[in-house]
């Protein structure tokens, strides 16, 4: 047995660090120390605030959480670290893990993924937020020559958005408030419009800004017979948008999209573990980097989580640093 560090949510709008048992690994396992995760900023905040209804309790569950919503629990799902010990073929491999925020952990050699060469530790943080990228746009099936909106450009939208620019002939527009996101899509080789100049009768919407407001106005640029891919989750709270004026007669449509199951579309082709594979491997792109907006170190967690969850700290993507990990960059 080894002892770790890990982030807890003690109670709704409180955080902690606590000691973690790291038990000796067993045939099949792997120790990994961690060097970096991330912050899945739209979810965990929730979970860190205690916003998640408690009918999805179960449902929002994470891979290797500990104890129960709304807390104390340990939550969190991007984690990047380096095989200490397990079989030969991952010892001192660079892997992803869909693990909390913790120093060192031991799990079953099945849930690590090799981060590829040519993808830093830093950038690979962001597989989750790929992944899941890569689920909405099998569910969203965009078709070559489409006009695609993206609504808000947080972490997901950046991500969404970079992946439909790769189709050929698809015109992306990254839409928000913030006017300063014009850069980060700039970076990323895409066309910016604030709300009002917004591009509208487009084929495709997705939205990811997790508000009324965001998803009116991506109802609003659809063309008729288009659809919004709806990326946000709201937690518990309430929805507003207006479903009388032209909603039926242009014949719009709203539709989910998940990351807990694969896309209906490529569901019984395609595992999670396949996905995974092809998140990290699209992050061989360079141009990712500029959604890594935030460092901290591991002790900061928790008021690095107050400042998320209450806006003072606006990174895109907050990178938690971990004891030494700098030295595998």
């Amino acid at each position: 047995m080894a002892v770790a560090r890990a982030f807890w949510v003690a109670e709704p709008g409180r955080g902690e660090i606590r000691t973690a048992t790291v038990p000796t690994p067993g045939p099949g396992d792997v120790l990994v120390r961690t060097l970096r995760s991330g912050v899945s900023r739209g979810t965990e905040t929730l979970v860190f605030e205690g916003r998640v209804p408690a009918s999805q309790y179960a449902a929002m569950r994470a891979p290797f959480q500990e104890g129960e919503l709304p807390g104390p629990v340990k939550y969190g799902y991007l984690n990047v670290g380096l095989v200490e010990q397990g079989p030969d073929a991952l010892v001192g491999r660079t892997v992803f893990c869909l693990y909390p925020h913790q120093t060192a952990y031991v799990v079953p050699a099945g849930a690590v993924t090799v981060v590829p060469d040519g993808v830093p530790a830093a950038r690979a943080v962001l597989a989750g937020t790929v992944e899941t990228a890569v689920n909405a746009l099998w569910d969203a099936r965009p078709l070559l020559g489409d006009r695609v909106a993206v609504v808000g450009a947080g972490m997901v939208g950046c991500c969404v958005a970079r992946l439909l620019a790769g189709i050929p002939g698809v015109e992306v527009t990254l839409v928000d408030v913030d006017s300063s996101r014009a850069a980060t899509a700039a970076a990323l080789r895409l066309g910016f419009a604030a709300i009002e100049d917004a591009p509208h009768d487009v084929d495709l919407v997705v939205h990811t800004s997790g508000t009324s407001v965001g998803l009116q106005t991506s109802l609003d640029l659809l063309a008729p017979d288009g659809e919004v891919l709806e990326l946000s989750w709201y937690g518990d709270r309430p929805v507003s948008v207006e479903l009388g004026g032209a909603f039926h007669s242009r014949r719009l449509a709203v539709r989910a999209s998940q990351v807990g199951e694969v896309a209906a579309a490529r569901r019984g082709r395609r595992t999670h573990a396949q996905r995974l594979a092809l998140a990290l491997d699209l992050l061989r792109d360079p141009a990712f980097d500029v959604l890594l907006t935030g460092e901290s170190r591991f002790d900061e967690l928790p008021d690095v989580m107050s400042g998320l969850a209450d806006g003072s700290l606006s990174a895109l993507c907050q990178s938690i640093i971990y004891p030494d990990g700098d030295e595998q960059e």
